[in-house]
């Protein structure tokens, strides 16, 4: 299997294991989108293999492992720089690839545009956030706390500043009532469709995605993101010689890559942190921890990635 090596940024190993909020990793999140003060965030560079996960002869699932790449042509020009627009023209399409893959109802509710280039030269959104920089640390994008939070959040008409303020007719939730019982009576996931927005295929900072199976409970940290008007949660990770990282060198245009974020039928959501989900090998998986790395392998003069990213929600 062909392969390449990274170094990523995991919490040291004397931070406290937590599963839920303790207040004590934590970051302020400015109403632009950009950072504030933050506290406990005490990190360490692991030097990992990182397999090309191209190179395998079976490939990797969002169901199983955590996340897959799909061809993905899209049917239209969308002009990523433009909120209103992402939302109107792109946000369907990423509905309708994660319905066919995962058989199930997907809502789009949230997006990020990524580029190192864009976020040092402060280049804003047209109706929405300044670009972000490619994240470079481990993590996974919803806890056991947050993860029905949002979808609780998300059955209630927007406010503060949410993604689809403005955009939903007033009063209206994207998820409806029918939709959130079959969610809690049964099954739901956040699933994000990753896609490189610019012509050259992904080069600089590109995303390594963890294989859920290789993670455990012990290896979580509940990293708090303080907004205006809420608290969010991520999973931050500590380091484990299990955990096994993989990528899709050069991804272009036409593909996307779905990244689960939370599942509610994985064996760590099932059982509240009490199994990983390595420890029920026959069940879907609940997330996958990821990280943007820089590869040794990169030319100098690669081209800057700009890159998005759609949550949806999913209900089965």
């Amino acid at each position: 299997m062909a392969s390449t090596s990274g170094t990523f940024q995991f919490l040291v190993a004397e931070t406290e294991t937590s599963l839920y909020r303790n207040s004590k990793v934590l970051m302020e999140r400015l109403p632009n989108g950009n950072t504030g003060g933050s506290q406990g965030i005490d990190l360490e560079g692991r030097s990992m293999e990182i397999t090309d996960a191209r190179s395998l002869s079976e490939p990797l699932t969002c169901e199983t492992n955590g996340f897959e790449l799909c061809q993905d042509p899209l049917v239209q020009p969308v002009d990523f720089l433009d909120h209103t627009t992402v939302v109107y023209d792109y946000y369907p399409l990423c509905e309708t690839l994660v319905s066919r893959v995962t058989g199930a109802q997907a809502f789009a509710f949230d997006h990020n545009i990524r580029s190192a280039g864009g976020k040092e030269a402060q280049v804003q959104i047209k109706g929405g956030q300044e670009v972000q920089g490619p994240a470079h640390v481990v993590h996974g994008d919803y806890t056991l706390q947050s993860a029905p939070d949002r979808l609780q959040q998300l059955a209630q008409p927007p406010s503060g500043n949410d993604t689809l303020l403005g955009i939903l007719p007033d009063n209206t939730a994207l998820i409806p009532p029918e939709a959130l019982a079959r969610a809690k009576e049964g099954r739901f996931a956040i699933i994000n469709v990753w896609r490189n927005i610019d012509d050259k295929p992904v080069a600089t900072h590109p995303i390594a995605l963890c294989d859920a199976q290789t993670v455990e409970p012990e290896e979580l940290v509940v990293f708090e993101i303080h907004y205006p008007d809420r608290i969010g949660e991520n999973y931050f990770a500590k380091y484990s010689d299990r955990q096994r990282m993989y990528y899709y060198p050069e991804v272009n245009r036409d593909e996307a890559l779905l990244i689960k974020q939370w599942d509610s039928a994985g064996p760590l959501a099932r059982s509240q942190g009490a199994l990983g989900d390595g420890q029920d090998r026959q069940k879907t998986c609940t997330f996958s921890f990821h990280s943007a790395f820089d590869d040794p392998k990169t030319p100098d003069n690669a081209p800057d990635r700009w890159s998005i990213e759609v949550r949806c929600l999913v209900i089965y």
